[in-house]
């Protein structure tokens, strides 16, 4: 006996299997685009790039407002520009950060979004 979730026939629908397949991201792709979300998965690395949507700021200003010292702000900067999430201007002896670009806004402006329309229609979650 096959279980519920088992699908009785290998392809229900071969042409939209074909069609998702063909735009398929390629295996090295999806593998960086799950690191991004893994990065995001931090609160302490999230806040920075909250903190971020602003404009850009410097590691003791990051520091400041995420509560974080500024040997672990630092830290956690240098992971995310090796994954591009955020840039750096330098000044001098100053270290300006930056979100990369308009995708990781995005990204992290729908994320944001997304939790206080779902906190609105399921307060529940808060108690």
């Amino acid at each position: 006996m096959q279980s519920v979730d088992g699908c009785a026939v290998r392809l229900v629908d071969p042409e939209r299997v074909q069609t998702v397949l063909a735009r398929m991201p390629a295996e090295d792709d999806v593998v960086d685009t799950a690191d991004v979300f893994g990065l995001l998965g931090d609160p302490r690395r999230l806040k920075l790039l909250v903190a971020l949507l602003d404009g850009e700021l410097c590691v003791c200003d990051l520091a400041a407002v995420t509560g974080m010292s500024e040997s672990a702000t630092s830290h956690a900067l240098r992971l995310l520009r090796a994954h591009r999430v955020v840039s750096v201007r330098r000044d001098g002896r100053m270290a300006f950060y930056r979100l990369d670009d308009a995708h990781v806004r995005m990204l992290v402006d729908l994320a944001v979004a997304h939790t206080e329309h779902t906190d609105a229609i399921h307060p529940e979650r808060d108690q």
